[in-house]
C-alpha cells in the first residue's frame, strides 16, 4: 500500500511539474508575442511618421500648385454648398457629417505626425505671424467634443428635441463667437484655415436650417399626442427654453472645463513645465494677447502676473455664459438668427482679407529672405533692399493691385 501511495504521489508530483512548466512556457510565449507586437507597432508608427514627413516635404516642393488646386476646389465646394443651402437645405446636416468625418481625422494626422510631437489642438485661432490656425493647442478642445456631439445627435438621435437644443446652444454660442473672438480667417487657398473656419461655422448653419427651414425634421421632435401649433418650429415655454438652451449646456460645459483643467494643469503639469514649447490654450492666447498688448492682456493682469491663469479662467467663464445666454433670443428670432449668420461669415471673410493683404506679403518677404541667405550664405544691404522691394511688388501684383499701380511707385 505504501509503495502504491508513493507511486501515486510521484505521478501527481510529476504531473504538477508538467502543468507548471506548460504554464511557464505559455507565459514566455505570451511575453514574446507582446514584445513582437510592440516592436511591430513601434516600427509601423515610425514608418507612418516617415511617410508623413516625406509627403509633407513633397507638398512643400509643390506648394504653389497645391495652393492653386486647393483654391479651385474650395471655391467650387463653397459654390456647391451655397446651392444646396438654397435648393436642398434638408441635406445640409449630412454634408456637414461627411465633412467632419473626412477632414477632422486627416487634420489630426497632419498635426500629430507632421507639425507636432505632442498634439493638443487649439481653438482654431488665427495667427497673424503665419503659423497654422490650429497649432499646438489641445485635442481636448471643446469645439471638437461639441462637433462630435453634433454628429451623434444628427445621425443617432435626430428626434431628441432636448439634445437638439443643447447642440444649438453649443453651435451658436461658444463655437460661433470663437470665429469672431479668435479671428478665424476664411482663406480658400489654405486647407488649414478653411477647416478651422468650417469647424466653427458649419454647425451653426446646420442648426439654422433645422430650426427654421426643415419643418419635417423639427416636426419629428414633437411629443406624440401633443397638439400641433400654428407657428413652426415648435417652441415650449420660456422656462423650458432657458433650461435647455442655457442652464443644461452651461452645466455640461462646466464639467468639460473642470476635466480639461484637471488633465492639463494637474495630470500633465510636469510635462508642461518640462517643455515650454507645448502649447495649451492659455499659453497660446496669453502669448498672442501679450504680443498685441490688447485689452485681454490688460484684463488678465488685473490681479497680478501670478494670477493670470485664474483671470483667464474667469474671462473664459464670462465668455461662455454670455455667448450661451445670447442663444435664447437667437433661437426665438428668425431675423436675429439671419443677422448672426451674416455677422459670422462677414467676420471670417474680413479676417481672410487681412491675412491676404497684410500677413501673406510679409510671409513671402520672409521666405525670399531665407532663400537668399541659404543660397549666398551672407546678405549685403543693397542686395537685401532690392530683393525685398521686388518681393513686395510681386506679392502686391499677386494680390491684384495691378502692374500699372506697382510700376508707378
Amino acid at each position: 500500500m505504501s509503495s502504491d501511495g508513493d507511486t501515486e504521489n510521484y505521478v501527481n508530483g510529476d504531473s504538477l511539474e508538467k502543468v507548471k512548466q506548460t504554464v511557464r512556457d505559455r507565459s514566455k510565449k505570451v511575453a514574446q508575442t507582446k514584445e513582437i507586437l510592440s516592436e511591430q507597432a513601434v516600427k509601423s508608427k515610425e514608418m507612418l511618421s516617415k511617410q508623413a514627413v516625406k509627403i509633407a516635404k513633397q507638398a512643400k516642393e509643390h506648394e504653389r500648385f497645391i495652393n492653386k488646386v486647393t483654391y479651385l476646389c474650395s471655391v467650387l465646394g463653397f459654390g456647391a454648398f451655397c446651392f444646396l443651402l438654397g435648393a436642398r437645405p434638408q441635406v445640409i446636416p449630412y454634408v456637414y457629417c461627411v465633412f467632419y468625418v473626412t477632414f477632422v481625422p486627416l487634420r489630426w494626422i497632419y498635426y500629430r505626425h507632421i507639425l507636432l510631437d505632442d498634439f493638443y489642438i487649439l481653438n482654431g485661432s488665427d495667427y497673424q505671424n503665419g503659423t497654422p490656425d490650429d497649432p499646438m493647442g489641445r485635442t481636448t478642445d471643446f469645439c471638437y467634443y461639441a462637433n462630435t456631439i453634433f454628429l451623434i445627435m444628427l445621425l443617432l438621435f435626430p428626434r431628441n428635441e432636448k439634445l437638439f437644443m443643447i447642440c444649438f446652444s453649443f453651435a451658436e454660442g461658444p463655437l460661433a463667437w470663437a470665429l469672431i473672438v479668435w479671428r478665424c480667417s476664411l482663406v480658400f487657398s489654405s486647407v488649414d484655415k478653411l477647416v478651422s473656419v468650417l469647424i466653427h461655422l458649419l454647425p451653426g448653419i446646420v442648426f439654422f436650417t433645422i430650426r427654421w427651414w426643415d419643418i419635417t425634421f423639427f416636426e419629428a421632435m414633437h411629443p406624440e399626442g401633443m397638439a400641433q401649433i400654428a407657428s413652426l418650429p415648435y417652441v415650449e415655454s420660456k422656462s423650458f427654453l432657458w433650461t435647455w438652451l442655457f442652464f443644461v449646456p452651461l452645466a455640461t460645459y462646466s464639467i468639460w472645463q473642470a476635466l480639461y483643467f484637471l488633465i492639463v494643469n494637474v495630470l500633465r503639469r510636469q510635462r508642461l513645465l518640462r517643455d515650454p514649447e507645448v502649447m495649451t490654450s492659455y499659453r497660446e492666447l496669453s502669448k498672442k494677447a501679450q504680443k498685441a498688448n490688447n485689452i485681454w492682456w490688460h484684463l488678465s493682469g488685473l490681479l497680478g502676473e501670478q494670477n493670470r491663469l485664474f483671470m483667464y479662467i474667469m474671462l473664459q467663464a464670462l465668455f461662455t455664459v454670455a455667448t450661451m445666454a445670447l442663444t435664447v433670443p437667437i433661437f426665438l428670432s428668425y431675423r436675429l438668427h439671419i443677422i448672426f449668420q451674416i455677422l459670422k461669415v462677414s467676420a471670417t471673410v474680413w479676417n481672410g482679407a487681412i491675412f491676404l493683404l497684410e500677413v501673406m506679403p510679409r510671409q513671402v518677404v520672409l521666405k525670399e529672405k531665407k532663400k537668399t541667405v541659404m543660397l549666398t550664405g551672407h546678405t549685403q544691404e543693397d542686395q537685401s533692399a532690392i530683393a525685398l522691394e521686388n518681393t513686395i511688388k510681386l506679392a502686391r501684383i499677386f494680390l491684384g493691385l495691378g502692374y500699372s499701380q506697382v510700376l508707378s511707385e
